[in-house]
């Protein structure tokens, strides 16, 4: 049996809070400026729902203000495009978060592409992937990789030369993620649901992502002995051990058999999910701070 350390996100993120709560008031005494973070939801989704207000809840606990911009689900593009606009040059506004999906009759690239860059909280515009993609030291990166590597960094305190595998190849977060392990010297594949040998090669990893969507889809023997194990994935599948019509949350790894060989690995939920929203609040800040031509904090 593996001596698999389980990685506590929850206290991982507890603790980069704080220090995004030091800094900012750092600022504050310093440039006498709050960091802003506007945060635009369109419809009614619940789930959307709960994850914004937990955002909010937590930008302000961070000494942060907070927007919140909640839209009819028939908004019109023009309307939520004059928004953003209107956004981007409001001095009291240093990030800005458009919660996504967005309807149908929205198209979400111009919306992303609206926002200034140095205001792209989230990462997603071209300007910050370009400059993720280039190496470029000021480039705002996606949450959810940022907050993956910042416990990769944790568990290991060199990464040069390792072997790393993303599973995924989103733009959210197995791109950016790939791109943050090569600029740390490892060794990167970039695999999904159409490549070779899936299991051969998640084996050679010392480092394996997963970011796919599919509950349960690494298996354990999927995994190399003492990889770590990072599962960015988050499905809702049936549970009917708690009842009838029952549900739990699942990773894409398979976690139980996981555990039993991996060197540290994330749970699903309480691993990566909460350093997506701790990474936003950091990534507030960065901003804030690249506005003002201040240093840089050390989050």
């Amino acid at each position: 049996m593996s001596d698999a350390r389980v990685i506590d996100g929850k206290a991982f993120a507890e603790a980069l809070r704080r220090r995004v709560a030091d800094e900012v008031h750092r600022l504050r005494d310093y440039a006498h400026t709050v960091p802003g973070l506007a945060v635009v939801l369109v419809g009614e989704d619940p789930a959307s729902q709960i994850y914004v207000r937990n955002k909010g809840r937590q930008t302000v606990e961070a000494g942060m203000q907070s927007f919140e911009h909640r839209l009819p689900a028939d908004v019109t593009e023009g309307e939520l495009l004059t928004l953003i606009h209107g956004l981007n040059h409001d001095a009291a506004v240093h990030g800005i978060l458009v919660q996504l999906p967005l309807p149908d009759h929205i198209d979400s690239h111009a919306v992303i592409d609206a926002i200034d860059p140095q205001k792209d909280v989230d990462g997603f515009h071209v300007v910050n992937a370009g400059r993720l993609a280039v190496g470029a030291p000021d480039a705002m990166v996606p949450c959810t990789p940022l907050g993956c590597l910042m416990m990769i960094k944790d568990r290991h305190d060199d990464l040069s030369g390792l072997r790393a595998l993303v599973l995924g190849r989103s733009n959210i977060v197995g791109k950016p993620m790939a791109a943050l392990l090569l600029a740390e010297h490892c060794t990167v594949t970039l695999a999904h649901s159409r490549t070779r040998d899936l299991a051969g090669e998640c084996r050679r990893a010392d480092i394996l992502v997963a970011a796919v969507g599919r509950p349960a889809m690494v298996k354990g023997d999927w995994v190399k002995p003492g990889a770590t194990v990072i599962d960015v994935g988050i499905n809702r599948v049936d549970a009917p051990e708690r009842g009838p019509g029952k549900t739990r949350l699942a990773g894409d790894v398979d976690f139980a058999a996981a555990v039993e060989v991996a060197g540290a690995i994330t749970p699903v939920p309480g691993g990566v999910g909460p350093m997506t929203i701790a990474c936003l609040l950091r990534n507030t800040l960065v901003a804030a701070c690249q506005q003002l031509g201040a240093d840089p904090p050390d989050v």
